[in-house]
């Protein structure tokens, strides 16, 4: 068993994994000067044969992450995150010592404009619209604030921003302003679930309508 992911859904079409934080997803720009484990050069070594990624998550987020393994799963799944008919949900967890500008149990939508920096996003009209929808979950037993989100779009550093923005941080964030530690390694946020019950296909690539795994 590998511990860099954990296989969730597995078939001749496609590969899902619950990735572990502080993962690539796949090679970065320094390509094979940056030493950080890769999640795509992984799974290639473990399946021996190619695969194809149709979306990803930060090195420091953890959970759901699906792979083509054939050309034609890979232009199907690259048309359904671009038509928006995937839907991901993450959980974030936030801290008590910052109040959230939500109200626990009230959907909300967040919309701004996204740029990606260096090392940062941050909000520019030069940005590209970043969709934000969600919902404030609860509160911890230890008074931390839990967050289901859903990115609509899928702009780099999207969720991070946005709860920066709204005047909290996920908890381990340090890029985004986060004073506390997470009690595992990278950031409290983790893609948990993948629901694919919108795509028509479903039955020939042999999809389920929703892969659920554990929170935190």
């Amino acid at each position: 068993m590998s511990s860099y992911y954990k296989t969730v859904f597995d078939n001749p079409h496609f590969i899902i994994v619950d990735k572990a934080p502080l993962v690539l997803s796949v090679p970065s720009r320094l390509g094979i000067e940056d030493q950080r484990p890769c999640l795509d050069h992984l799974l290639e070594k473990d399946l021996s044969c190619k695969i194809f990624p149709v979306h990803r998550l930060d090195f420091e987020v953890s959970g759901l992450i699906m792979f083509a393994k054939t050309a034609e799963a890979h232009r199907a799944g690259n048309s359904w995150f671009e038509t928006k008919k995937i839907e991901k949900t993450y959980i974030a967890l936030t801290s008590s010592v910052d109040l959230p500008s939500e109200k626990l149990g009230v959907p909300f939508e967040w919309k701004c404009s996204l740029l990606r920096g260096k090392k940062r996003s941050y909000e520019s009209p030069q940005g590209k619209m970043a969709i934000t929808q969600g919902i404030l979950k609860s509160k911890t037993e230890d008074g931390n604030y839990r967050w289901y989100l859903n990115p609509v779009t899928g702009r780099s550093h999207q969720l991070r921003f946005e709860l920066f923005r709204h005047g909290t941080s996920i908890i381990g964030d340090e890029l985004y302003g986060s004073k506390e530690n997470f009690s595992k390694p990278g950031i409290a946020l983790k893609a948990f679930e993948i629901n694919l019950s919108n795509i028509l296909e479903r039955q020939k690539f042999g999809l389920s309508e929703k892969i659920t795994i554990l929170e935190f």
